[in-house]
């Protein structure tokens, strides 16, 4: 079969003809149809990534077939059963197993369930990872409620997308931020209140004024600027996040937290639950995933030429 493989030494994927998997026990095999690419596909091939393995077909999220339905994977794998928090066995399937940018993938039968019918291929392939995700944090952790004011931060990613279309969804008011006007616009389109952009030095000071403070935030980005997320915060405000790209929280006044009773909530994909609970909630609510841009296994590259750059507006899906 064909597939994308870590090259370890020159740090990109390799295309090419690989044996196809066999099912063992509790196994099924997948077909695949189309696949996404996920930011930890890029940090990955820059070794940014804790146990790379040489020689591994990456990707995490994929739809397609097993005798006839057609199903989605469940990246999240040994999860445990503790719904608190991941058990040590706990991994992402991509990076140190095979993943799904290939033809076919063995896996055992509890990580596979049923396509949201309204979803087409490419949508289905861009929810499992950034879905589950965003429904732990907005939803599990954060006990997001309807009327909410709710910022999501970095939009255009693929998570910060599904929590923005998550809580809209709920009947918050949703806002966001970017570094892009056009993102921002993009997401007031689908439903947002409105945005600021982080580049300019009063931004957070334009959502205050425009929202009177937030009850949730979502964030992945941390650095210097979590200080003024901080600051956004209502009496009671949750802080969720799953990442932190900009790299270590600094200049936080402790004050502002205890003072205010702010819970910051940090979040990590999802459990079995979380997985299950994020597919009813996007079917009950008719939620679609936003596609940015097609590319074909044989042009993956350009695909993670595309993710790297940070100029996406949703999912980057792969066709198989």
């Amino acid at each position: 079969m064909l597939a994308a493989v870590f090259n370890n030494k020159t740090k990109q994927v390799d295309v090419k003809q690989v044996p196809t998997p066999i099912a063992e026990a509790n196994d099924q095999v997948v077909n695949i149809r189309a696949a996404a690419l996920n930011h930890r596909d890029v940090w990955i091939t820059k070794g940014m990534y804790p146990g790379i393995v040489d020689g591994i077909i990456l990707g995490s999220d994929a739809v397609g077939s097993v005798d006839g339905r057609d199903v989605l994977i469940n990246p999240g794998l040994n999860w445990g059963t503790n719904e608190q928090v991941q058990g040590q066995d706990f991994k992402v399937l991509g990076m140190p197993d095979d993943g799904t940018f290939a033809d076919h993938i063995a896996i055992s039968s509890q990580y596979i369930h049923d396509k949201p019918a309204y979803l087409t291929d490419h949508e289905a392939a861009a929810l499992p990872l950034a879905g589950v995700t965003a429904y732990r944090t907005l939803i599990t952790r954060c006990q997001v409620q309807p009327g909410d004011h709710v910022l999501v931060t970095g939009i255009g990613g693929g998570v910060a997308l599904m929590a923005a279309q998550m809580a809209i969804a709920m009947g918050c008011k949703v806002y966001v931020t970017s570094g892009s006007q056009d993102k921002i616009d993009k997401a007031v389109a689908l439903g947002a209140v409105g945005g600021a952009n982080y580049k300019s030095e009063d931004w957070h000071r334009d959502l205050s004024a425009m929202s009177g403070g937030m009850d949730v935030i979502i964030d992945s980005a941390g650095g210097d600027s979590f200080q003024f997320l901080v600051k956004l915060c209502k009496p009671g405000a949750r802080i969720g996040f799953y990442g932190a790209g900009q790299g270590k929280w600094t200049n936080i006044n402790p004050q502002l937290l205890f003072w205010r009773q702010v819970s910051i909530l940090g979040s990590t994909m999802g459990s079995d639950l979380d997985f299950v609970n994020m597919l009813h909630f996007v079917s009950e609510h008719s939620i679609r995933p936003v596609i940015d841009q097609v590319f074909r296994l044989s042009d993956i590259h350009a695909a993670f030429d595309r993710m790297a750059a940070g100029n996406q507006f949703g999912k980057i899906v792969v066709e198989i």
